[in-house]
């Protein structure tokens, strides 16, 4: 099997990369977090792989990061949920954000990625509980109620994930609730 890939940038064209490994170009879908943080064209790039073989297709994915093949990995096992769907969840929260909604049981979050209904995102919840480890939920696990409190209350107010995970870092770590809104939307206003 195809486990990883080292060539060329050779075209960039979301969420798809064209990788020229010694004259033989590889394309490959990639989740946005990846795709994101690729090198410019022409320059040198290593992507770990997954390799599906369908009956009408041979499929490449290329990830970054070992966490992201990981997740990618553990989601596909899940029914109902192919390739394509598995890279909008990646391509929609980062492994660290998928982690902590799952850890914190919050299906609003997986709601928000376009293919997610409420039923599936539930599903997912159940079907990750434990299954994303320790060590990804760890560096995704609020500190306190008090943070989860004002994490849930930015995202109701409409601040995407990655705004309100930035907001609630600049927050001293014991930080009450009403303070810490308070102190993480002037922050926001900025």
């Amino acid at each position: 099997m195809i486990g990883r890939l080292t060539g060329t940038l050779a075209e960039k064209s979301p969420p798809q990369v064209l990788v020229d490994v010694n004259g033989v170009g590889y394309e490959l879908d990639v989740p946005m977090s990846s795709f994101y943080n690729l090198p410019g064209l022409g320059e040198r790039v290593t992507l770990l792989t997954h390799f599906v073989v369908r009956e009408d297709a041979q499929l490449l994915y290329g990830f970054l990061t070992h966490e992201e093949r990981a997740t990618f990995r553990q989601l596909v096992r899940i029914s109902g949920i192919g390739p394509r769907t598995a890279l909008a969840i990646l391509s929609g929260l980062s492994v660290a954000e998928l982690a902590q909604a799952v850890s914190l049981q919050e299906s609003g979050r997986l709601v928000k990625v376009p293919g997610i209904g409420k039923k599936t995102a539930e599903r997912l919840l159940l079907e990750l509980k434990g299954k994303l480890g320790d060590a990804l939920a760890a560096p995704a696990a609020v500190a306190s109620n008090a943070q989860g409190d004002i994490l849930q209350a930015l995202l109701a107010l409409g601040y995407n994930d990655r705004e309100a995970a930035a907001a609630l870092k600049a927050l001293p770590k014991d930080i009450g609730v009403s303070e810490g809104i308070k102190a993480a939307l002037k922050a926001l206003a900025r």
